[in-house]
């Protein structure tokens, strides 16, 4: 998401390159650049005019200030800016009121909506330690019922059963007894979706509201939709009294107008924003971190929250005094590794966080190959024995074709593998000593496909 507009804001920062100041006239001509970026980039004209008339305000006559280029002075401008039309800072969900919290959940059919209110369900759960209530009011589609209630197994939350004979009403008010009277802290609330913007439909909706009187009222819209996301934001917002906005499919090909764009138009915090189809690809909107990923510069706070959800601490605790201990490395170590990355969400997932010129480097992997790489190599390490997972320099010919047989690779794969692993060793010892700049050239050598 928004790698084209990544990629032209930086090339308008390196025409600054050699000026001792910003002026007027070299502002006029990288904020065109800039201005065009952003159209390309489907961000909605009004917000696209006011986020130019506050940068060239605030950058004319920005001095540069010590070892800072022209262009790392506008950064920080645009930077300011980026986060001030997303909302400057992060809102979550609104607790303050007797439990349980109800939270309406809206949007139009096919936004992911019943996807994300298992993942709101599950974030709540394991962030905030709340018991979490779900609900479905889809009367019209049996099977949005049967979603949600595995949606929810698969979160770990509570399911109030519906059918669709009953009213909407009817449903959402057994269900906050329900809540009440188990304790839930929170109620999440499911409604069905709409094709688009229809009388009918909203006027239920409305009525929903009515009777259960949330005190949060999200709109679920999917990111890919650009300038449609946002009109049709503004008009759920002129119908019903939404609180924030929920993003969804950020990582689809969109051209991200969208996460630009909401706050502005509709004066609605975007409050999350979801990745994929697993329940834990959702993550609370920080304005300020996502604008540094526009600009190029990672999102390092993010990849720090992702590890310390997706590692075991003993594992990684334990891990770290053997390589302090000087036991080495082994392939146990190397497989355990790739199984605490996979639970941080990939490869591809922390890359998208880290600067840009780091994260360039998992686009050179091809479509699927993360999956299957990973998938390759521990199969290929299931095949050895205890002891030559322990001690690799035994692995010989003899050893590599038994190895192979029973992972169902070629040698060459095995071969491939105690390579990479090699290179990681060497990687290993590299972070023990703090180099990190030799640790990130050491990384290209690590996965098939980079170079």
């Amino acid at each position: 998401m928004l790698d084209n507009l990544t990629n032209r804001l930086a090339r308008v920062m390196k025409t600054l390159k050699g000026e001792a100041r910003l002026t007027e006239t070299n502002i006029a001509d990288a904020l065109r650049e800039v201005r065009m970026a952003l159209l390309e980039a489907d961000v909605a004209l009004p917000v696209v005019k006011d986020f130019i008339a506050a940068v060239k305000e605030k950058a004319v006559g920005e001095t540069v200030i010590g070892s800072l280029s022209p262009g790392q002075a506008l950064i920080g401008v645009v930077h300011a800016e980026l986060t001030r039309i997303m909302g400057g800072a992060h809102e979550g969900i609104n607790f303050n009121t007797q439990p349980p919290a109800i939270v309406l959940m809206a949007g139009l059919q096919g936004a992911g909506k019943t996807t994300t209110v298992g993942k709101l369900g599950k974030f709540l759960k394991e962030n905030h330690k709340k018991k979490v209530l779900v609900v479905s009011c889809d009367v019209y589609r049996p099977a949005a019922i049967e979603q949600l209630k595995f949606v929810a197994g698969q979160a770990g939350v509570d399911f109030f059963p519906s059918t669709t004979g009953e009213k909407p009403e009817a449903i959402a008010l057994a269900a906050i007894d329900w809540a009440k009277r188990h304790y839930h802290d929170v109620l999440l609330v499911d409604t069905a979706g709409r094709l688009a913007i229809d009388e009918e439909m909203m006027a239920e909706i409305k009525r929903l509201h009515a009777a259960i009187n949330p005190i949060e009222t999200l709109f679920v819209v999917d990111a890919m939709l650009g300038q449609d996301a946002v009109n049709t934001a503004k008009s759920f917002n002129e119908a019903l009294p939404l609180t924030g906005v929920v993003l969804t499919k950020l990582d689809g090909d969109s051209r991200g107008g969208a996460a630009l764009s909401v706050r502005q138009i509709t004066g609605k915090p975007i409050k999350f924003s979801g990745v994929g189809e697993k329940l834990t690809g959702l993550d609370a909107f920080h304005p300020e971190r996502m604008a540094s990923r526009i600009l190029g510069m990672g999102d390092v706070l993010s990849l720090i929250e992702d590890a310390k959800k997706g590692l075991d601490e003993e594992k990684a605790v334990a891990f770290a005094k053997k390589l302090k201990s000087g036991k080495g490395f082994d392939l146990n170590d190397f497989k355990e590794q790739i199984a605490q990355m996979r639970n941080m969400g990939g490869l591809t997932a922390m890359m998208d966080k880290m600067p840009a010129q780091v994260a360039q480097m998992a686009g050179q992997l091809p479509a699927g190959a993360e999956n299957k790489m990973v998938g390759r190599i521990e199969g290929i390490i299931n095949s050895m024995t205890p002891l030559e997972r322990s001690k690799p320099e035994l692995i010989k010919a003899s050893r590599k074709r038994r190895i192979a047989i029973g992972a169902g690779v070629q040698v060459q794969e095995v071969n491939r593998l105690l390579s990479q692993f090699e290179q990681t060793q060497k990687m290993m010892k590299m972070m023990s000593k703090g180099g990190i700049g030799k640790l990130m050239r050491g990384m290209k050598g690590m996965l098939p496909g980079m170079r």
